[in-house]
């Protein structure tokens, strides 16, 4: 871990704004410098963002195998291309849609 310097070792200047900033790493570079930046505290997370993350893994979506024909997975990227959609996620969507559809019939 690197260790903390205090800020009249900082090589970098302070800046008055985020443009400024910008300004000067338009036209500089740390990479001389980088191993004598600060370390940067890691970042908090706020528990309902975290949260929110952790539900999202939850539903991540799982790989399957299915075998189709050739001619129904060239089908299948012909209409998804006119779609401006993925194949795959065309797929998944006329899946979901027979699930659905499914689901009310029983």
């Amino acid at each position: 871990m690197k260790k903390k310097l205090s800020p009249a070792k900082n090589p970098l200047p302070k800046f008055k704004s985020d443009q400024e900033a910008g300004a000067y790493f338009d036209t500089h570079s740390v990479g001389a410098i980088w191993d004598q930046l600060p370390a940067s505290a890691h970042a908090k997370v706020s528990p309902a963002l975290e949260s929110k993350i952790r539900e999202s893994h939850a539903r991540a979506k799982s790989p399957i195998s299915i075998r189709l024909a050739p001619e129904q997975i060239a089908a299948a990227k012909h209409i998804a291309a006119a779609k401006s959609v993925g194949y795959q996620t065309q797929l998944r969507m006329w899946i979901a849609e027979g699930i659905r559809r499914e689901a009310k019939r029983a």
